[in-house]
């Protein structure tokens, strides 16, 4: 595998996620496959838990790394043909792809949507553009339309807590006061499709995430009726995208409670609002599985990174 960049890039979803389970026994195990290899982590966005994580994964396979927040450190980087840059943008993402791949071995990128243009967006610009033109295999931190990294960890987590041949596993949309990316809920959903679960996805009407990510899936305007039953429950907020990036409903009856989530596992990726997005309760109790979550994180990147260093080898 060169580059993980979607969760395309997974060959068999129940093969990575028993590796990855397996790696949390021995993590070190493989210490040797990253020997003398370096891990560069550009940062176009903010990270708690991808840049400690997959930092905590490329240490456990024995490679170097190396840390680059581009809003602060960086020189503001061009994508476009031909531009003449006499404007703000000091440096072409084609000399800088191909300098960084000089430095590092494998390259890990965390570029967010802007939200302002979806055609833009949903184009990839800064992880096609590294892609293009960098030397060395690409890693998807988080990018425009995708988490690929969180939706492996939440595949483990599923994995680590399900007691069912058939779970039903419900992603629910909540209320944010800001507008956020559509990035972990795509995923999420493609990674469900691989799943032998009944999976339903409630939001408000009006919030329909892309039909090229939903294609095939139950949608359930009625979020009581959607939760019925449910024996994990993921939320998580996603902007508008039919009015690409816009907040049109703030509806605080969409906040998970306790009595909604019945006798469900919690799920989110953090962070997290609490009492908006969700309260307080269900945060606390014994039902959230999100700092089991936010540990398989480093599984989930070192399953990756080790699938593309044995490529390497």
């Amino acid at each position: 595998m060169l580059h993980y960049l979607s969760l395309k890039d997974i060959d068999s979803l129940p093969n990575w996620v028993e590796e990855a389970r397996s790696l949390k026994t021995n993590p070190k195990h493989h210490k040797g496959l990253g020997k003398d290899k370096t891990l560069g982590l550009l940062f176009f966005n903010n990270s708690l838990r991808t840049r400690l994580s997959t930092q905590k994964a490329a240490m456990n396979l024995g490679m170097e790394v190396i840390v680059m927040n581009f809003g602060s450190e960086g020189w503001a980087l061009e994508y476009g043909d031909g531009t003449i840059m006499d404007q703000g943008s000091s440096e072409h993402v084609k000399e800088a792809a191909q300098v960084i791949s000089q430095y590092c071995d494998i390259i890990g990128i965390r570029a967010f949507a802007s939200l302002t243009n979806k055609e833009e967006d949903e184009a990839e610009l800064v992880l096609e553009s590294f892609k293009k033109y960098a030397t060395v295999p690409i890693l998807n931190m988080e990018s425009s339309v995708g988490h690929p990294l969180q939706a492996l960890a939440d595949a483990i987590t599923l994995v680590e807590n399900n007691t069912k041949p058939k779970p039903k596993v419900v992603l629910s949309w909540a209320p944010h006061p800001r507008a956020l990316p559509h990035a972990v809920a795509n995923s999420f959903v493609e990674m469900m499709q691989r799943q032998d679960a009944d999976f339903v996805i409630t939001h408000p009407k009006g919030y329909e995430l892309s039909e090229n990510i939903t294609k095939g899936c139950t949608i359930e305007y009625d979020q009581e009726k959607a939760l019925e039953n449910a024996d994990f429950v993921y939320v998580k907020n996603w902007s508008n995208y039919t009015n690409y990036g816009q907040v049109i409903n703030k509806d605080t009856n969409w906040t998970i409670t306790l009595k909604k989530l019945g006798q469900a596992k919690f799920m989110h990726c953090l962070p997290v609002r609490r009492n908006v997005v969700v309260a307080d309760e269900v945060l606390d109790s014994s039902q959230s599985l999100v700092i089991e979550q936010a540990n398989n994180r480093t599984y989930a990147a070192q399953i990756a990174l080790k699938k593309i260093l044995e490529s390497l080898s």
